[in-house]
């Protein structure tokens, strides 16, 4: 959802952007190099103007082991409470990597430990306080499955003129997608999903996101 980000960083949306673990080990590329391209990635995403801003936090869970866990849902919904969250996009429910499952059975439910009343979270990292009890208005779900699935949208978002800097954002791993000959067909295949996406609203890119609520709207305006 790169280029969601983008737009969202233009219109003057404060984005944060959370890796609960380092992504390594990983084929390759080690710690070091992930926490540089992570970096790298979420700068490529930074907005081009006005006050809108991408940031990036990590939480240090284990990566391959991360597990769904009472304490890693408290240091989620300290970080919501730190940013005053209003909205939440996590990964898909239906996924192979079992990580993926955990970080979104993690924040579905930090998303509700945020709001609870006279319950202490932890400080994330980087903060010296957080906020008063929270509760996100929506979690909106994006597509990064290990499963041979197409995605079933409940809307597609216009990423039009952000296909650069999702691409650069991308690239920015090289550990994962260049150095990787495993993962050499993976950003071909992303632009050609987002070019396809576009096509059924009449844009040149757009990318695919689910809700397991409903979304309302108060007028038509922003409809493609």
């Amino acid at each position: 959802m790169g280029g969601t980000i983008a737009a969202l960083a233009d219109a003057g949306h404060d984005c944060l952007l959370l890796d609960l673990t380092d992504g390594s080990p990983t084929p390759s590329g080690d710690r070091a190099t992930r926490l540089i391209e992570s970096e790298s990635a979420a700068a490529a995403l930074a907005p081009t103007s006005g006050p809108g801003r991408v940031r990036r936090l990590l939480l240090d869970m284990p990566n391959r082991t991360l597990r769904h866990s009472i304490e890693g849902r408290h240091k989620v919904a300290g970080v919501i409470r730190a940013h005053q969250a209003q909205l939440l996009f996590v990964p898909h429910p239906e996924d192979a990597h079992p990580d993926h499952l955990a970080a979104t059975r993690i924040a579905e439910d930090a998303r509700f430990d945020a709001k609870l009343t006279r319950v202490e979270m932890p400080v994330p990292p980087g903060y010296n306080e957080i906020g008063p009890p929270v509760y996100p208005k929506w979690v909106i779900y994006y597509y990064c499955t290990h499963l041979r699935t197409i995605p079933q949208p409940t809307f597609l978002f216009d990423i039009t003129g952000r296909e650069g800097r999702k691409r650069s954002a991308i690239l920015a791993y090289k550990s994962q997608f260049i150095d990787n000959p495993k993962n050499a067909g993976v950003l071909p295949w992303i632009e050609a999903q987002d070019a396809y996406l576009g096509s059924r609203i009449g844009t040149r890119a757009a990318e695919a996101f689910w809700t397991r609520e409903p979304l309302g709207l108060s007028g038509l305006t922003g409809l493609v």
